[in-house]
């Protein structure tokens, strides 16, 4: 079991999923907060599109949600085309897909928790703040999220593991090339597929440990 657990192909995928986590999470607080706060307190057509697509990864099955994703961002999409002409990036098959797969798996549930926040007293206290004379980034930072805090700290945790168990938006946007951008929940799918339960147990148990945790965390926040 030791073995297994050292194994290079393990480590791989584990520090490759800590890559992953380490942009998705501050990208999950700097994109997810805000987008929560605007769909709670705005009305229009074009929030109700945004709200829409957000919504999107938690109804649609992820392989579908990959299969626009890749149709989109692919070498031969507008937005793939786009970003290579501009930055000489390629999105899919790469740490950038992957990157941008556990941020769309995750940021619904991110969202979600925040814009339930966004009710009757906290717009009171942004009218207020607004009455005497703090700009709405001074509102929002220092009235808005200190009173959304257990919401936010929710959808973090939410978001975090709903990122750390992606496989099906993952498979297609990174490609699971094995040494490339195998992490972990997608080395589980490769070891069930070649037989090695062994590895496959080991992975998933790492998995659940994570989970337990951040089943604990967010337990924890809605009591305090």
């Amino acid at each position: 079991m030791l073995a297994a657990a050292t194994d290079p192909g393990v480590v791989f995928s584990i520090k490759l999923t800590l890559r992953v986590m380490a942009v998705a999470v501050p990208v999950f607080f700097l994109l997810g907060a805000p987008l929560g706060y605007l769909l709670g307190r705005g009305r229009g057509r074009f929030l109700a599109v945004l709200d829409f697509l957000i919504s999107l990864p938690l109804v649609l099955p992820p392989m579908a949600v990959g299969f626009f994703l890749l149709l989109l961002l692919g070498r031969h999409g507008p937005f793939g085309i786009l970003a290579r002409r501009l930055f000489g990036l390629d999105i899919v098959f790469g740490f950038a897909g992957l990157a941008l797969a556990s941020v769309v798996a995750g940021i619904p549930l991110m969202v979600r928790p925040v814009q339930a926040a966004v009710r009757g007293e906290l717009m009171r206290l942004v009218e207020l703040s607004a009455v005497l004379g703090k700009s709405p980034l001074t509102t929002f930072v220092r009235v808005v999220l200190p009173h959304c805090k257990k919401s936010i700290a929710a959808g973090m945790f939410l978001a975090t593991g709903r990122a750390l168990g992606e496989v099906g938006v993952s498979l297609l946007l990174g490609g699971d090339i094995i040494g490339r951008t195998n992490t972990v929940s997608l080395e589980i799918y490769n070891s069930v597929f070649t037989g090695d339960f062994l590895r496959a147990g080991i992975l998933s148990a790492l998995l659940a440990a994570v989970s337990l945790v951040l089943v604990f965390a967010l337990k924890r926040t809605g009591n305090g």
